[in-house]
């Protein structure tokens, strides 16, 4: 079995090299660069970036962003980015070709985010849930492979 990567502190992490889905890629190929673990961007920061990257057709770094807002975010608002990186996640699952994957984490996402209510920052949670919702039914009724890329863009926050 092969020895894992580690940082200074001994934590795992994985250093190999990844497309621009997130896949792992042999040691050695160029890859597109992750996201790092340390980014420590604020909320409205965070948005701005996830979204950037899920219009560029990247949801698995959009779900890093959202998952270091999460991991950095107050205890009341964890579980709503926990369900916004979800959603990236599920995305991401879709573009990759995993339908059973893409509906689990797009229900979860839906769940997460339906708890909330006056949603903080702009986020659209109706809207959100609504891409959900709908994904999950054409995932279900077409199969991942008809669902195209410009059709997964969903807008994370309500235009000002």
């Amino acid at each position: 079995m092969a020895e894992r990567d580690r940082d200074e502190e001994g934590r795992a992490r994985n250093a190999r090299p990844r497309d621009a889905l997130g896949r792992p890629l042999p040691y050695g190929t160029d890859g597109i660069q992750t996201m790092p673990d340390d980014l420590g961007l604020g909320p409205d920061e965070s948005l701005a970036l996830a979204q950037k990257l899920l219009d560029q057709d990247r949801p698995f770094h959009a779900h890093e962003v959202l998952e270091g807002a999460w991991k950095a975010a107050p205890e009341p608002e964890r579980e709503l980015w926990k369900g916004m990186a979800q959603l990236a996640v599920g995305i991401t699952h879709v573009r990759r070709g995993n339908a059973k994957g893409a509906v689990s984490l797009l229900s979860r996402a839906i769940e997460r985010i339906s708890a909330y209510d006056g949603l903080p920052y702009r986020i659209d949670g109706t809207g959100l849930m609504m891409f959900g919702r709908e994904l999950i039914v054409r995932v279900e009724r077409e199969g991942v492979g008809r669902v195209s890329a410009d059709d997964l863009r969903p807008k994370l926050t309500v235009l000002t």
